[in-house]
């Protein structure tokens, strides 16, 4: 609301009338092009400097979230919504309308119109109607110093005060502008910075949110109802004014264009008699109003990111303004097939209300850009929504327990101490350990972990058969064989990140006697996971997840961030042994023909082509998990209830977690080219020769009994010896 005119201010108004209009009867005789130097040397004195906004427009900008295509828009983060767009994109009418409406003699004056200013000020002082007298360009450089985020809230406040040393400085800068700068270059400029009303800075930013286009498709009706709502734009907007009053505006805008010639009168009142069609578009703001279904989650951990990268700012307060005010295009890495895929894959398993949850991660091997964040809730802060990562972590959310899937990184390490594939264990349905233990689970005071299914898992095993048939009692005597600490920091190697408090002491200071980690009592996410397994996918190159493919400057330079960020982690040997083994749970052959039996048989049936994978339950099947992978994708999925650990989903739940996540790979592996795996050498293979069960033992016989000499014999032969 504009504050009333005091008697104080209406005095200062009359010295500039009397100051300018002086001013301009002494030059009015003057040549056009001699009155901007007359008014900034005569008058005001030289001046060469201008403000870096001035000279380098830092007008906040929004930002833009696009998915891998470069095409569907995510949404944009602004906190003044506005977009430049070159004056090429903007309709020629659009162009005509402003200037008719807001400076006819734009290109004749040299920046500051002094006739006009003369003319408003004695207009308003004198009680005609209330005028103006600013140019485009002196409006211009308004708009530019009171939106400047390098000026002090002080000073933007002052480039809108109504003095007469803010008015001299502002057609100072004006003629100064106009010296630099093209008529057109001005225009453009003006064009995206103007504000006209509900919100939208920009006419890019305006034809989108009255009429759902592009500036370059705005008609004659449209663009004049645009320009003229600048010079009130709260008081006539169509959607939050008066739209009575837009539409008189537009008949003033009309008139002038006429009576300066670029329209004809026919084409004014066909214009003139248009009704006002709105089609009001609002612009996404922030993840909670991703436009692409479910993309929210996603979007939140991208803004993590983005206020982790030095390259927006010293700070994060720095990188968020960067974010809301930058104008950045940012292509992200997720898929939006891969995307829509897993949230379907996710909610077939649990629905929206639902407690439980099933957050699914898809990850590319080889550069670590997220392909998919999904998972069976809606990102926000009403009632039945979120905002917690359930699916990266952080906050709140330390992970999950995966299970068996922890096994991976025993297999690792012991391969990489140099250990192979064919290590044999005769591995019992319970197996004592050093550690000390009471209760369930312990034997004599010792840890004595079993065989989830004796029937099936116990007896001599090798890699392949203990990984796909996922033995306890096997991994827990590898484990102790290689050394507990030699299996955790494998893990942290490939990007498991401990973020419960009691994880991270036992890693830091337990890690050799952590013996229950390789059956994955420590909590994980889904998207740590499927980068560990990616790892191994891209035979030993671990990469930092990276949420985006690219992301450009308003000037269109690449900033230097996203880019992947690998590294050689494991040799590729070791990588190609442990996928060979990882081909036997999913219901695949290894390379050495050695897989008899897996927990997920069905991957193979529902991918169609080379895949590996692992499940894995934690104690009492509090969560499921599998994740699976080809050299193109790994994809992750933990069934959980993220609020209340206690609520074991349950074994059945099992099957649906493996199904979602090898849909989730089929779509991603969808018409790219079939890739196998890569055997390892047989360096780590070894003696695939399994022993020969042991002989049964004959049946136990009685001895044969001493033979007996009959008496009479026996007295016969005592006679003759005697």
């Amino acid at each position: 609301m504009p504050r009333p005119r005091t008697p104080l201010s209406r005095l200062f108004t009359v010295l500039l009338a009397g100051l300018l209009a002086g001013l301009v009867l002494a030059v009015a005789a003057l040549p056009g092009n001699l009155l901007a130097g007359f008014a900034t040397k005569a008058a005001l004195g030289a001046y060469d400097d201008l403000p870096a906004a001035l000279r380098t427009p830092a007008t906040p900008q929004r930002s833009y979230l696009y998915a891998n295509d470069g095409r569907t828009l995510l949404t944009t983060f602004y906190d003044v919504n506005r977009s430049d767009v070159p004056l090429a994109e903007i309709a020629p009418v659009m162009r005509q309308a402003i200037v008719a409406a807001e400076d006819r003699r734009f290109y004749s004056h040299g920046g500051a119109d002094l006739r006009g200013i003369a003319r408003a000020l004695v207009a308003n002082v004198t009680g005609g109607d209330t005028q103006g007298g600013s140019t485009l360009t002196m409006q211009y450089v308004r708009n530019v110093l009171k939106s400047d985020p390098n000026r002090t809230a002080e000073e933007r406040q002052a480039a809108t005060e109504q003095t007469v040393g803010r008015k001299l400085q502002e057609i100072r800068y004006a003629t100064e502008l106009e010296n630099a700068l093209s008529k057109d270059e001005i225009l453009n400029r003006y064009l995206n910075i103007a504000y006209f009303g509900s919100g939208a800075y920009g006419v890019a930013a305006a034809s989108q949110r009255y009429f759902g286009k592009e500036p370059a498709a705005l008609t004659l009706g449209e663009a004049t109802l645009l320009a003229g709502l600048v010079q009130s734009p709260d008081e006539y907007s169509p959607i939050d004014g008066d739209a009575e009053a837009a539409l008189v505006r537009r008949g003033y805008v009309l008139d002038a264009m006429r009576d300066t010639g670029v329209i004809t009168p026919a084409q004014a009142d066909q214009a003139r008699a248009e009704k006002l069609t709105l089609r009001p578009t609002a612009q996404p703001n922030g993840c909670v109003a991703t436009r692409t279904a479910d993309t929210g989650f996603f979007c939140d951990y991208l803004r993590r990111w983005w206020l982790e990268q030095p390259a927006f700012g010293e700070t994060p307060q720095e990188r968020e303004q960067a974010l809301r005010r930058g104008g950045y295009t940012v292509v992200t890495s997720l898929d939006p097939d891969v995307q829509a895929t897993a949230v379907k894959e996710a909610r077939r398993v649990y629905a929206d209300d639902e407690a439980r949850a099933l957050p699914i991660a898809a990850v590319e091997p080889g550069t670590g850009r997220i392909l998919a964040l999904a998972v069976n809730r809606q990102y926000g802060v009403a009632d039945g929504q979120t905002v917690n990562p359930l699916i990266s972590g952080g906050g709140s959310i330390e992970g999950y327990q995966a299970g068996s899937t922890f096994k991976l990184f025993t297999m690792l390490a012991a391969l990489e101490s140099g250990r192979t594939l064919s290590t044999g264990f005769d591995a019992p349905s319970r197996l004592p350990t050093r550690y000390a233990a009471e209760g369930e689970g312990s034997c004599d005071g010792r840890w004595c972990p079993a065989n989830a299914n004796p029937e099936r898992m116990d007896g001599y095993r090798m890699m392949w058969d203990a990984f796909g048939r996922s033995v306890n009692t096997y991994f827990v005597w590898l484990a102790e064989q290689v050394g507990q600490d030699k299996v955790v920091e494998m893990a942290q190697r490939l990007g498991i990140t401990f973020r419960a408090e009691s994880d991270a002491n036992f890693a830091a200071n337990d890690a050799a006697d952590w013996g229950a980690f390789t059956l994955g009592v420590a909590a994980t996410t889904p998207l740590d996971l499927a980068n560990a397994y990616a790892t191994v996918a891209a035979e030993g190159t671990y990469c930092t997840p990276t949420p985006v493919e690219s992301v450009t400057a308003p000037d269109g330079t690449r900033v230097p961030v996203g880019d992947p960020d690998c590294e050689r982690v494991l040799s590729q040997d070791v990588a190609r042994a442990a996928t060979d083994a990882a081909r036997c749970p999913v219901g695949q052959q290894s390379a050495f023909g050695q897989c008899n039996g897996g927990t997920a048989g069905g991957v193979d049936r529902i991918v169609g082509r080379p895949v590996a994978g692992k499940t894995g339950s934690s104690e009492k099947n509090a969560t499921e998990t599998f994740v699976g992978f080809t050299p193109q994708v790994a994809v992750a999925g933990i069934a959980a209830n993220p609020d209340d650990p206690s609520d074991a989903v349950g074994g059945p739940v099992q099957s649906q977690v493996i199904a979602a996540v090898a849909r989730t790979i089929r779509t991603a592996v969808d018409g790219e080219p079939v890739r196998d795996f890569t055997a390892p050498s047989r360096a780590l293979v070894g003696d695939m020769r399994r022993p020969e069960p042991p002989r049964p033992s004959p049946e136990p016989t009685e001895p044969a009994p001493e033979p007996r000499i009959p008496p009479d014999l026996l007295r016969w032969l005592q006679n003759r010896r005697g």
